[in-house]
Parts: C-alpha cells; structure tokens; sequence
C-alpha cells in the first residue's frame, strides 16, 4: 500500500502536470500547442502499451503473477496510472464495492450502512440506512465519507447519488430543532 507522502507527491505532480498543460493553452502559436499536446499524447500512448505488456506478462504468470497484478492494483498510485491508460483490472462495480467495504465498519459504528442500488452511465446508486443517534448531521457525514470513499477507489466515477439522506433541520445554538409553523 502506498504511504501518504508518496500519495501527496503523485498528486502534486499531477496537479503541476495539470498547470503546465494549461499554460500550454495560453500559447498564442496554435501550432505549438498541437505539438506539445501530441508529445504528451505519445508519451501517455507509449506508457500505456508498455503497462499493457506488463499486465499480459503478469496474466502469463499464473497465480504468482494474478497476486502481484492485485497488489499492483491496490495500491493507489498503481491504480491511478492503470485506470488512466484504462488498463485497470476491477471493473467500476468492483471497485465501488471496496470503497463500501472500506468505509462499512465507520459507518456500522454509527448505527448506519450502505447498500448499492446500481451503477448506471457511470453514476454509482446507494442507499443509506440507519443513523447516528443524537447527530443532526449523521447522514450529511455519513454521506461525505461514502463519496470520499468511492472517489478514492473509483475516481472514473461520474457522480454518486445517495438515497436516505435528510435534510438536517435548522438548529439553535443550544440544539433544539427550529420547526416552522404556518400563518394562519
């Protein structure tokens, strides 16, 4: 498993990555723009058919290669660079199905849980079930770390609906509910 400064570093060479494309758009030589687009293209095109090639030679290997395919794929460097070049070997369902395990015994400890409805266009269905008892914003936090969840496994994901979730009301200071009469 990937430590989290090694995880801060790829993200913050990914968001560098993202600044110098950028800036690339800013160039006022269209032509210069297309040919930095098709370097980077190519040496995304070259990594990808080489990561390809390692995966056919991991499939190759039997069982020993099956478990280093799937310690490759658990670690979260890995699987960014897998699922980017599409290469990666747990379809969207699967990899949904982790982050919910994942995020399961928190919410289990709350008096919550989660069930999957579906994933439809790339839009992850849920349920959320139970609640903490005395927390107004159970739900709405229960909800944040099942997203947060799914985005780290599945960030290919398009969105995340989460049926079961409330509105928390309004509250005073000293957490009495606020209810809203009608005028008569």
């Amino acid at each position: 498993m990937t430590n989290t400064l090694e995880t801060r570093e790829f993200q913050a060479r990914l968001q560098r990555l993202d600044l110098l494309l950028r800036d690339v758009e800013q160039w006022s030589d269209p032509a210069a723009q297309a040919r930095t687009r098709e370097i980077v293209q190519t040496v995304l095109d070259l990594h990808g058919s080489g990561m390809e090639r390692i995966l056919g030679h991991l499939a190759a290997g039997g069982a020993a290669g099956a478990s280093i395919r799937d310690a490759c794929a658990g670690d979260e460097l890995v699987a960014a660079l897998l699922l980017l070049h599409g290469l990666h070997p747990l379809d969207l369902e699967a990899r949904v199905l982790q982050a919910l395990d994942q995020v399961r015994p928190y919410l289990q400890s709350h008096g919550g849980n989660v069930e999957l409805l579906g994933i439809r266009d790339g839009v992850v269905r849920l349920r959320l079930v139970g609640s903490c008892h005395g927390c107004p914003s159970s739900a709405v936090t229960m909800k944040q770390t099942i997203e947060e969840a799914i985005l780290g496994k599945a960030p290919d994901a398009n969105a995340v609906e989460v049926e079961g979730v409330a509105e928390s009301p309004p509250v005073t200071a000293d957490g009495r509910v606020l209810v809203a009469l009608p005028v008569l």
